[in-house]
């Protein structure tokens, strides 16, 4: 997988040990762009995105971001609009390098989670073609196609639990600003009712 990052952006590659499944997280300020290359014209492409965290201090916001998904030869596969998370899927049409690019139309920059993952279609011809085999064989690619989408479930359920830590205690934070504002005007008003009444009976002393 090759990465292109700008100096807004820093990326900590995660492979797995079966080489399976790559996850990326990284910081965008305004585009980055990744390439995935397959290996075999209708390998399945599993993918998914989670905005984890979106830097401004006094506010959460729901902003999402802009992925649009392209072939080897810049043909459009898929495009999503200010999402927040995503898991998608399709079927290469042609081998190559595929391309996924992230837009950031916020003011802020965001933390994004991002794996991806292919299985490939042509494993079986990898193999022996004697018949008392290939059933086996097909359980065996079923198998592992199905650990590679338990790990691949994993990691994007891990990046959303993180997502919503990181709301809740935004929305703790501010809940306990509010509190403590009101608070403070509830003093102030509290102090300055108690100081018109003294200047009150203080003039109606001196009548």
């Amino acid at each position: 997988m090759k990465l292109g990052l700008s100096n807004f952006a820093t990326a900590a590659v995660i492979l797995s040990s079966l080489n399976a499944v790559v996850g990326i997280r990284f910081v965008i300020d305004r585009e980055e762009c990744f390439s995935h290359n397959v290996q075999y014209e209708g390998d399945k492409i599993h993918a998914s995105f989670v905005v984890i965290k979106i830097d401004t201090a006094w506010q959460y916001t729901h902003d999402g971001v802009d992925v649009t998904v392209k072939g080897p030869t810049g043909e459009g596969i898929l495009d999503f609009h200010d999402k927040t998370s995503e898991i998608f899927e399709f079927v290469a049409r042609n081998s190559g390098p595929h391309r996924f690019c992230f837009s950031n139309r916020s003011p802020y920059h965001e933390t994004i989670d991002f794996d991806v993952h292919s299985n490939q279609a042509h494993n079986s011809d990898q193999h022996a073609k004697d018949e008392h085999f290939n059933p086996l064989l097909e359980q065996i690619i079923k198998l592992e196609q199905a650990l590679f989408n338990i790990q691949y479930e994993q990691h994007w359920l891990e990046a959303q639990t993180e997502r919503q830590a990181i709301v809740s205690n935004a929305m703790s934070s501010r809940a306990i600003h509010k509190a403590l504002l009101e608070s403070a005007a509830l003093v102030a008003a509290s102090v300055l009712q108690v100081y018109l009444l003294r200047c009150l009976f203080e003039r109606k002393l001196a009548i």
